[in-house]
């Protein structure tokens, strides 16, 4: 593992405080995020992974609104979508929804 000097440094107080060492404090601290891996991916995840996330979801959004158009025009025309068609796109709107939010979310926790 490679840490630059202030990661290090930053761990080692952590161990200090939990009066144990390096490597004792990295194994628990990585099973305690085994245990509970939603918590720790949030926990640890990068700018550069939540910055991809925001970009995932707000593309997802965009395909999304675009059923939502194409059903709109057809109801706007006189048409009526097929039941079945209509049930999907506000599944992947309300999984879309979902998404942001937990994105959000991550980034709030990450602050």
């Amino acid at each position: 593992m490679r840490l630059n000097d202030d990661e290090k440094h930053r761990i080692a107080v952590a161990a200090a405080a939990a009066r144990t060492s390096l490597p004792a404090f990295l194994a628990r601290s990585a099973l305690a995020a085994a245990h509970d891996p939603e918590h720790a991916a949030s926990a640890i995840a990068g700018e550069r992974e939540l910055i991809s996330e925001v970009f995932a979801a707000r593309r997802n959004l965009g395909q999304v609104g675009n059923n939502l158009n194409q059903i709109a025009k057809a109801i706007n025309s006189g048409g009526q979508p097929a039941d079945a068609h209509l049930d999907a796109v506000l599944t992947a709107v309300r999984r879309a929804t979902a998404r942001v939010q937990a994105v959000a979310d991550l980034l709030l926790e990450h602050r």
